[in-house]
């Protein structure tokens, strides 16, 4: 399923639910998946990374709906590799 594909399929079945709680509720929601995400690292229990996984980027799609972001036009800023070094392979150096 392509990114583009992904948003429509959470702008339909959420955003009912996603307008009545509002950004900042949704927000809310998404910290609350990554939090397990962490718990899942911690642990290194793969089967809930992947769902973990799954559900962070639903509501981070869902914030995305929220906010009229496209979701497959903001991730194109990445198409040419990294947007601070410009290359395939980051060799931006870390702080």
């Amino acid at each position: 399923m392509r990114i583009g594909e992904f948003q429509e399929l959470i702008r339909q079945t959420y955003m009912g639910k996603d307008s009545a709680r509002g950004i900042s509720g949704t927000y809310q929601w998404f910290v609350e998946e990554v939090g397990e995400l962490a718990r899942a690292i911690r642990k290194s229990d793969h089967r809930a990374l992947e769902e973990e996984v799954a559900d962070c980027l639903a509501w981070l799609v869902s914030l995305a709906n929220l906010s009229g972001v496209d979701v497959e036009k903001a991730v194109d800023k990445y198409r040419d590799g990294c947007p601070k070094c410009g290359r395939a392979e980051c060799g931006c150096t870390e702080h």
